[in-house]
């Protein structure tokens, strides 16, 4: 096993050591089986990681899931290369645990690999996988958990960059429905997401301009009182960005 291989398989271990014991040993299992298949042949490519963890991610188990869809993740970091060359197969298994129906974990660890994967490829050659992706995203936006609803706005402001024109009257559409979450989570309880709906927002701020017929309205109209103060009190900077965009 080269160098490379190691890393990919032994980075996800070492967070073991802070996980409950029975979790811990489940994740140790899968590894060292992982390990195993490796070590049977004398001359293992890389290649032959990915398509373990790629057979994992749609194991029965969750806790397996879960940890392919790290797997991927650290392969992304590592050799990017790989990725892109199986990227249709590695979206289609990340879109598989993004829509997850068990696992909140396998959910969130898929849009954390998700991020990393688009930022490799730049977005480039999603086809269809970009409604897909948006959709469930844009549902998680208000989920309870807070690590959820994070990784959901990094993921969601991403697609904005790389929405391009093929996807542009889509994203403006989702764009639009999402706008209430949007504001709404400027003032997250938690700042970590707050921080992320704030990035978000101007990465999607283009989607939110308004249309030139509706000029003929009055500045007072245009406004929403009542945002307008929020975001004064709260984000002043922003509240500026807005009207400098003529967005509010």
């Amino acid at each position: 096993m080269d160098q490379t291989q190691r890393r990919i398989l032994d980075q996800p271990l070492s967070i073991l050591t802070a996980q409950p014991k029975k979790k811990r040993t489940s994740m140790m299992s899968f590894f060292s089986k992982v390990s195993w298949k490796l070590r049977f042949q004398k001359r293992e490519p890389l290649k032959n990681v990915f398509f373990i963890l790629a057979e994992k991610a749609r194991d029965p188990s969750a806790k397996k899931r879960h940890m392919a869809m790290r797997g991927l993740g650290t392969m992304a970091c590592e050799t990017p290369d790989k990725v892109r060359k199986y990227k249709k197969i590695v979206l289609d298994l990340l879109v598989h645990g993004l829509y997850d129906p068990v696992s909140s974990e396998v959910i969130h660890e898929s849009m954390k690999t998700l991020t990393i994967i688009l930022g490799k490829i730049q977005g480039k050659g999603l086809g269809s996988f970009f409604i897909d992706i948006t959709l469930q995203t844009r549902t998680l936006l208000d989920d309870e958990n807070d690590s959820l609803r994070y990784s959901a706005f990094v993921l969601f402001g991403q697609l904005a960059a790389f929405a391009g024109r093929k996807w542009k009257k889509f994203f403006t559409s989702q764009v639009k429905q999402t706008q209430d979450s949007l504001l709404i989570h400027l003032q997250d309880r938690n700042p970590q997401v707050a921080k992320a709906c704030k990035t978000a927002f101007r990465a999607c701020s283009p989607y939110l301009r308004r249309r030139k017929e509706y000029s003929f309205q009055s500045e007072e109209d245009q406004r929403n009182p009542k945002l307008c103060r929020q975001l004064s009190h709260y984000h002043p900077e922003l509240l500026q960005f807005l009207y400098a965009n003529k967005i509010l």
